[in-house]
């Protein structure tokens, strides 16, 4: 009751906030700033060093920008409760039968993927999780009129989550714990995994026919390919993406006969921004702040690219993330959105992999999903970095980064004894696993590291 209380009271302010205009949103961005820093420097050691020197009264571009690597290396020192440690903590997300409970009765944790490079290990607090469920239904509610609603009331709101699963990722820890609300929500809230085989993910979609359906955009992509085709028959009111870069919305839109909406969101803050009728997405800059900046972290223009972003969140005590590197590439609009919304408005560049399009041994190609390939390595013991290129039709060659200290030999049969599993259980047993000499490398114009590369064609070809 006291959860759903202190939702109704941010729901309430959300409004108030958003009518108010930028100024009442600045009013409260710059209270919960100080306050939060104020928390951070008392009960932080990480913190409290970082920020040594500093005036007590500082502008948020004067205090010094921190890094996912660096706030791992000093997991103990960064959060503010004494009683959460790194060490208990992955012990906690190790077990995977804990996904959507609760780290010692009060904190909701998830991970980010580790074989990106930098894994994340992410904690909030119940007052963070109470802004992030209003925030949630303000999106839903932006997504409904009064058409759609009682098209949604009908089918019992039932929302499918295609998203992969087998960790505390951060979409499945959310549905978990919501699940875990009521026996209600465990009837209506379903987890669809993509790791499973195409057919097997389209026939369980059939079987619960959603009326809301949540995606990565190369899911979606993959699933409005299957209704085209007439596999599948969905009748979606809503079809939401997150997590990469949405690509062509009208198709999906056509194929999957829904309104279809966007939404930024990380591990660190969800959602971050929403978006509007004219295609970019406003930023909850009431509870979070972002700087678009170069990679020196010199503000980027607005209507420029940025190298990187700079993430605020200034609703979580327990683990503080002032000016977090979130690694993305934002376009930050000059001047007032024409939808009228009064939040900053903003594009988000990259943070998509590709589809990959494999051959089996008796002919014919099975979509591969970039997500689901790569989360069965997620936790492989020994892997910083990992990245799959599509070398032929049936052979992707695996280029591997180690721990220092790791056995090569060891990692590399643990690697692709995985990879080889997941492979035989979509029907691509026969698919070569070729290791790379060379390392993972950056790629595409942003530099931003792509961890699935599909095979390209030779140039010149159609």
């Amino acid at each position: 009751m006291a959860d759903f209380a202190r939702e109704l009271a941010i729901m309430i302010d959300l409004v108030r906030a958003k009518r108010g205009g930028p100024r009442a949103l600045a009013r409260r961005r710059d209270a919960r700033l100080a306050a939060l820093v104020a928390h951070a420097r008392t009960s932080s050691p990480f913190y409290r060093e970082l920020y040594r020197g500093l005036p007590e009264s500082v502008l948020l571009r004067e205090l010094p920008p921190v890094t996912k690597p660096e706030l791992m290396a000093h997991f103990d020192d960064w959060v503010t409760d004494p009683a959460v440690t790194r060490a208990d903590l992955e012990a906690f997300v190790a077990d995977r039968s804990l996904v959507g409970s609760r780290y010692r009765g009060r904190y909701f944790v998830c991970t980010s993927s580790g074989t990106t490079g930098h894994p994340g290990l992410f904690v909030h607090d119940p007052g963070a999780v109470a802004t992030y469920r209003a925030q949630a239904v303000r999106a839903f509610g932006a997504a409904l009129d009064a058409g759609r609603l009682p098209a949604m009331l009908r089918r019992r709101g039932r929302t499918a989550v295609v998203v992969g699963t087998g960790g505390h990722f951060a979409g499945v820890v959310w549905l978990e714990s919501e699940r875990r609300r009521s026996r209600g929500r465990r009837r209506a809230y379903r987890l669809i995994s993509v790791q499973q085989p195409l057919p097997r993910l389209v026939q369980e979609l059939n079987d619960f026919d959603p009326a809301l359906l949540i995606g990565y955009p190369s899911a979606l992509e993959l699933l409005a390919a299957e209704q085209d085709a007439g596999r599948l028959h969905i009748r979606p009111v809503v079809v939401e993406s997150s997590g990469e870069s949405l690509g062509d919305r009208a198709r999906l839109a056509a194929a999957l006969g829904a309104e279809v909406h966007n939404v930024y969101a990380a591990s660190e803050f969800s959602p971050i921004a929403l978006d509007c009728p004219r295609g970019w997405l406003h930023v909850n800059s009431d509870w979070v702040i972002l700087e678009p900046v170069e990679e020196d972290y010199r503000p980027t223009p607005a209507g420029q690219p940025s190298h990187t972003v700079l993430l605020t969140n200034l609703a979580n005590r327990v683990q503080p993330l002032i000016r977090y590197d979130l690694g993305d590439s934002v376009i930050a609009k000059p001047g007032p959105c024409e939808c009228g919304n009064p939040l900053p408005a903003i594009r988000v560049a990259g943070r998509h992999d590709d589809v990959l399009h494999l051959q089996k041994a008796g002919g014919g190609t099975v979509s591969v999903l970039p997500l689901a390939i790569t989360a069965p390595i997620d936790d492989a013991p020994g892997v910083h970095r990992c990245q799959l290129v599509q070398s032929g039709p049936a052979e992707l060659r695996v280029r591997l980064q180690l721990e220092p200290g790791a056995a090569g030999e060891t990692v590399w049969q643990d690697v692709t004894a995985k990879l080889a599993g997941f492979l035989a259980g979509q029907g691509l047993a026969n698919v070569d696993l070729v290791r790379a000499e060379e390392a993972p490398d950056q790629t595409g114009a942003s530099g931003k590291f792509h961890q699935v590369i599909a095979l390209k064609p030779p140039p010149g070809s159609v």
